[in-house]
């Protein structure tokens, strides 16, 4: 379907188109959230045809709207594309009251942060899954790799027999 991606929000209906491959890494996901975003013509486009880049992007709380910041989606084609479009700008995600208000709250916490996870079409919609997050020390990272290591060599012994 997906690869080997098992997360437990897909469906036949959902193309993942982008994704922040460090985020399960780098960060302990406490809560998932969808969110729409307000895009232009050309950048959907362009995220249709899976170019863009979440690394390094979060989002901000700022009056009550959320903003998702660092996302990179460069223009479809260079060519038609307006001399004053910025690839990296701040993008309002479309989100309902009770949703801006937990995200504000976390945001306000120490030690939490709010990050992209992957962009997809949902039907005809492009959604962003955003998580909750707490930063994984480096002890926690090399637990996680080890893990993933030992589930690999146990799926590779159980595949041979």
């Amino acid at each position: 379907m997906l690869g080997s991606t098992s997360l437990r929000w897909y469906s036949p209906d959902v193309a993942n188109l982008i994704e922040h491959k460090k985020a399960r890494l780098d960060y302990e996901a406490l809560e998932e959230l969808e969110a729409g975003l307000e895009l232009l013509g050309i950048e959907v486009k362009s995220l249709r045809s899976k170019r863009g880049k979440l690394d390094g992007a979060h989002i901000i709380v700022r009056g009550g709207e959320a903003f998702i910041v660092g996302m990179d989606i460069p223009p479809y084609q260079a060519g038609n594309t307006p001399k004053d479009y910025d690839s990296a700008r701040t993008r309002k995600l479309l989100l309902t009251t009770k949703e801006l208000n937990e995200l504000a709250s976390a945001e306000r916490q120490k030690g939490l942060t709010i990050v992209p996870i992957s962009v997809y079409n949902k039907g005809n919609k492009l959604k962003v899954r955003i998580a909750i997050a707490r930063g994984k020390k480096k002890y926690d990272k090399r637990e996680d790799l080890k893990k993933k290591a030992v589930k690999r060599d146990i799926d590779r012994l159980m595949k041979e027999r």
